[in-house]
């Protein structure tokens, strides 16, 4: 332990000499310490003998890592998280403001669309919409009960498996987000709504200007962690064939009979692309959290490199001789 001695003063009060008797040291964490080398231990031996492990074929790995087949996996599982998101924030916003209308028609069908997409499986979903035409054989959009049809198109040629993989991610993650947006909304005080009509805003105005962005500290870190498992989640579409990145994994290893390899393949790149995803995340989460006590936090990182600042404890000095 370092000391920092300075000349004491024998005219100065008491209570300035005990306090020149005081020095601030570190609290000593030993168990912290036991743990964070035990998990280090583990994870080293861990690593270890995944390195060495033969049947892991490392050669195999680096063989499809940054083939052509698995690049356009990527793309599609991309556009189909960025799209799916897209559609189910826009859908889970207006579902979430019909909640919360007065309306009963308006608050019963968005209750009862949040109902049957969060209460289904998705890969029920998914399935559904992959074979819809087998429900329907063709898609119609006229005036019901009459045979004025203003377009028709058969259902195969239009919901093809990319199409029906969107529409089943979108629609789910609508369900789910309308329940953030709405948590969200019933985050802000109504008093800020009061005060916006009492200004002579109009309630569709008030909600864009003074709520949402309000509710967006709330709404951000769970609409991030959907965004991530969104990215994840796409890897089901493989089931109707919509050629994204699991997708053409499987092919592969149904013609290499690579399993395992083929798979650490689909995870690195899972893990390089949710740690892509994670930055965004941590900036909007930071920056709409201004003025909060847990946006003053210490970042990941920091706390990994050991910057943020450590718990101290007074000792006194002339107690330790």
């Amino acid at each position: 332990m370092v000391e920092l001695k300075t000349p004491r003063d024998t005219t100065a009060p008491a209570p300035a000499r005990e306090a020149e008797a005081l020095v601030v040291v570190p609290v000593r964490n030993h168990g912290r310490w036991i743990a964070a080398s035990a998990a280090v231990a583990a994870l080293v031996g861990l690593v270890g003998s995944l390195a060495k492990n033969d049947n892991l074929r490392w050669d195999v790995v680096g063989d499809y890592l940054f083939a052509d087949l698995i690049f356009d996996g990527l793309f599609t599982t991309l556009w189909l998280t960025a799209a799916a998101m897209v559609l189910g924030l826009a859908l889970g916003t207006l579902i979430a403001v019909m909640r919360l209308s007065p309306s009963p028609v308006l608050y019963g069908l968005a209750t009862f669309f949040v109902w049957i997409f969060r209460g289904t499986p998705l890969l029920v979903q998914i399935i559904f919409w992959g074979y819809a035409a087998a429900l329907y054989k063709y898609v119609m959009i006229g005036v019901p009960f009459t045979d004025i049809t203003f377009f028709r198109a058969e259902t195969n040629s239009l919901l093809t498996p990319a199409v029906a993989a969107l529409l089943a991610l979108g629609l789910n993650e609508a369900a789910y987000a309308s329940e953030i947006v709405r948590a969200g909304i019933q985050s802000v005080d109504t008093g800020q709504t009061e005060a916006a009509h009492s200004l002579g805003m109009r309630p569709a105005l008030t909600m864009r200007r003074i709520v949402l962005p309000q509710a967006m500290r709330v709404i951000i870190p769970p609409m991030g962690n959907e965004t991530i498992n969104m990215l994840k989640t796409t890897a089901l579409v493989s089931v109707i064939s919509a050629h994204d990145l699991m997708s053409n994994i499987q092919d592969v290893y149904a013609q290499n009979y690579q399993v395992i390899p083929m798979l650490v393949v689909a995870s690195l790149w899972y893990l390089a692309l949710v740690t892509l995803l994670g930055v965004p995340q941590a900036y909007l989460e930071r920056r709409y959290g201004r003025g909060t006590t847990r946006a003053q936090h210490a970042s990941p990182l920091r706390r990994l490199l050991g910057t943020a600042a450590r718990p101290t404890r007074v000792k006194n000095k002339e107690a330790g001789r």
